[in-house]
């Protein structure tokens, strides 16, 4: 999952800038429990919702997605990232990630001051995993590679781990062998801690030919397994939290501001590391078009993308709405379809943001097949004026928007999901889908990523497995697909976030996303939550088919 518990409107909420307190976000987030306000799914057809979230009951039967609805080659699956859900941290070989050395070294970054060094233990217990993607009838599974297992050092000079290429082979043979697709992520988050204190890794242009000499190792590899690759996952995110807040590894923020390394640029690094992860992007797909990719290979990259409604009609909110889905679905969009960032961040950001000379420009450009949509909650945009007295100190007050979860008139943008900041609103996902069709030339899009958190400590669950939040929100934004592709979107595929419980970044297993229940005090046991329940089911009808 990305970081949008973090991510919506540090604007708004100056605590989610730092942990001062590691259960800041929960103090936050609250306020919106205790108004007691209803909440509701649409602007128009304001359902009340008590404050407890969504209503058990809440799809009607007649709107419960079946799997007819969908053409046979529309694909279900599931997600999960390396650095969350394997563990093995230094096993067989593997190098340290940035993420290792984050949650060693600042153990209080994390709000249960957990980490992954064994997270849900995939890298000795893949086989159970793809026993619970082929007891719900899954078509593929999402997962992603981790560089420094592969190259523990980050680069080719250092040596190939031959331990680390031997256990995605395991996992990709055994995908086959119960006719799963791999869809492969090559960088989550994970960059090798060597390449990092090498050169300041994504901050240094020397990146993007290490990046580009991995991929070329893993297509060499597996590229006669996997036909669906992604270069990375949340530019966006990761740019904004792990160079701009310094909330992620590798914690950089600007002198003065409270994180890991206060030692950077939170107005500059950020779109620094965003111009080379489009650089990078753009060397690895033009590599792989012109040596692997065959007749069925595809290579996208998947953007985390909020769900927007002005805040008011007036003319300031409905701009504010634009500005808002430039700097978050635009920033990284719109290079791959005319060659450069948006108009509005041009004329806010100024030189701050760098310029693509004539050749970058021509390979970004149509760098992709596809475009994974990774979709969560949506927020109200409210316009902020531009003012003297208050210049921009971090990336997010570039936008010049506030994101409200309530409107002006009391009702919050959708119901609550348990976990206090995200709300349902599968409208987002559905309006989002239209834009990308109606503004960016309908690419085949994905969702790669889908779902909510079970929070621990949820009395309106009856146990672990009683996900009943989670059904409904899928359903919903399930059917939101649905209602996009009939609008004439091009969507191939939803995948849930995620496929197993796992290690949730800063939050640490305080939020529990997964399809499947992993009992870490008994053997990480996989059990199947009432969400995989239907799901088996759901797609049971192809299966029959």
């Amino acid at each position: 999952m990305s970081l949008l518990a973090l991510a919506l409107s540090p604007t708004t909420h100056p605590s989610y800038r730092s942990h001062n307190n590691e259960n800041s976000w929960h103090r936050s987030a609250f306020r919106l429990q205790k108004s007691k306000r209803r909440c509701t799914l649409s602007l128009r057809a304001q359902t009340p919702i008590t404050s407890n979230g969504l209503r058990s009951g809440a799809v009607k039967p007649s709107e419960i997605p079946k799997r007819d609805w969908f053409s046979p080659d529309f694909i279900f699956g599931a997600s999960t990232a390396a650095y969350q859900i394997e563990g093995g941290w230094n096993a067989d070989g593997k190098g340290p990630s940035i993420w290792d050395n984050f949650v060693h070294k600042y153990p209080d970054r994390i709000a249960d001051k957990s980490n992954g060094d064994v997270a849900m233990n995939s890298y000795y217990m893949y086989e159970e995993d793809v026993k619970m993607l082929k007891k719900m009838g899954m078509d593929a599974y999402r997962f992603s590679i981790s560089w420094s297992r592969i190259l523990p050092d980050g680069t080719i000079k250092g040596g190939i781990n031959q331990e680390g290429i031997n256990y995605y082979h395991r996992l990709l043979d055994l995908l086959k062998k119960n006719g799963i697709k791999p869809f492969v992520t090559l960088f989550h988050w994970d960059t090798p801690q060597a390449l990092d204190e090498k050169y300041g890794g994504l901050l240094d242009r020397s990146f993007i030919k290490d990046y580009a000499d991995y991929a070329k190792v893993c297509f060499d590899n597996f590229g006669d397994k996997v036909k669906h690759w992604v270069t990375f996952n949340e530019p966006h995110i990761f740019c904004t939290f792990s160079y701009g807040t310094g909330d992620s590894a590798p914690g950089r923020c600007s002198p003065g501001m409270t994180c890991p390394v206060p030692e950077g640029d939170s107005l500059r690094e950020p779109y620094t590391v965003a111009h080379h992860i489009l650089l990078s992007h753009a060397e690895v797909v033009d590599l792989y078009k012109k040596r692997y990719k065959g007749k069925d290979g595809n290579i996208g990259i998947v953007l985390d993308v909020s769900g927007y409604e002005p805040y008011s009609k007036s003319f300031l909110d409905v701009q504010a709405h634009g500005r808002a889905v430039d700097h978050n679905l635009g920033w990284f969009v719109e290079p791959l379809v005319r060659g450069d960032y948006p108009f509005s961040m041009r004329s806010l950001i100024d030189d701050r943001l760098p310029f693509f000379t004539k050749a970058e420009k021509k390979k970004v450009l149509s760098a992709y097949d596809f475009i994974g949509v990774n979709y969560y909650t949506g927020r109200f945009t409210k316009h902020i004026d531009i003012s003297s007295e208050k210049p921009p100190v971090h990336i997010t007050d570039d936008v010049y928007v506030s994101e409200e979860a309530i409107g002006p008139d009391g009702y919050a943008i959708g119901p609550e999901t348990g976990h206090p900041r995200l709300l349902s609103y599968p409208k987002g996902l559905r309006d989002i889908l239209v834009t990308i069709k109606d503004k960016y030339g309908n690419p085949p899009v994905y969702i790669t990523e889908n779902g909510i958190a079970d929070v621990v400590g949820d009395k309106l669950m009856k146990g672990p497995l009683d996900d009943w939040r989670r059904l409904e929100y899928l359903q919903q934004h399930i059917k939101a697909v649905k209602e996009a592709i009939d609008l004439g979107a091009d969507v191939r595929g939803h995948f849930t976030w995620g496929l197993i419980d796992n290690f949730e970044w800063v939050e640490g297993y305080n939020s529990r996303y997964g399809l499947i229940y992993i009992d870490r005090d008994d053997g990480f046991k996989r059990y199947m939550k009432k969400s995989a329940n239907w799901f088996e089911q759901f797609n049971s009808a192809k299966i029959k088919a």
